[in-house]
């Protein structure tokens, strides 16, 4: 697997507007420095202790995605220097990061993570609870988090009508929101259907196995 590579021809096909997150979970800082070397400095993990360890063996040029699902209690473990949360799935979540900003003098970037897929088994907030949030008064006073926008992933099916469908939900969605909340971010795709995503509107895509390979859990 040439990793180094795999990013030059990835940061090839993606239009120029699309931010490549290389997600770099379970593989050792000797691979992801490849993907470094190679000129890439954004990474996504998706757990606090992992990330927060590469963090410090990392050169401090690289920007750390939070991908995956944060426990509050894990928060402040990341919060001096995570440059992007995707997965704020809770009015609590939010509160937490915000905290854990305000005592790092920090604004941290956020994206709500919305429930798009007919799984059970992903986290997420529904459009309601996207609205709610974004209309209460805490969010209004919240000054060391910033929403910056959407994240969402589709069900793993090979049924691509059913992705395709999912991921527009999302788009529609962020739509509606961009202009009133000076959205930016849609972060949807990952190797398996990023192509869909960015037919979609996604600017943000995780990619992972199809740049480090296949992962051994």
């Amino acid at each position: 697997m040439n990793i180094s590579e795999n990013i030059k021809t990835f940061k090839q096909q993606l239009p120029d507007d699309v931010t490549l997150i290389a997600v770099s979970k379970t593989k050792p800082v000797s691979e992801i420095m490849e993907a470094y070397n190679a000129g890439h400095r954004i990474f996504g993990e998706n757990k606090v202790q992992e990330m927060e360890r590469k963090w410090q063996e990392m050169p401090k040029d690289v920007e750390w995605h939070m991908i995956g699902h944060v426990q509050r209690n894990k928060v402040k473990y990341i919060a001096p220097f995570v440059s992007l949360i995707h997965s704020v799935d809770s009015k609590r979540l939010l509160k937490e990061i915000n905290k854990r900003a305000k005592n790092e003098n920090r604004v941290i970037d956020c994206l709500l993570q919305v429930k798009i897929a007919e799984e059970e088994s992903k986290f997420g907030l529904d459009k309601n609870e996207v609205l709610d949030l974004l209309a209460s008064e805490a969010f209004a006073n919240y000054k060391n988090v910033k929403v910056i926008g959407l994240m969402g992933m589709a069900t793993f099916t090979d049924n691509e009508m059913q992705i395709a469908k999912e991921f527009q939900k999302l788009k529609d969605l962020y739509d509606n929101l961009k202009e009133d909340h000076e959205f930016t971010t849609l972060s949807m795709g990952m190797s398996g259907d990023y192509e869909i995503a960015l037919k979609k509107g996604s600017n943000m895509v995780r990619v992972g196995s199809a740049i480090f390979g296949e992962r051994n859990y």
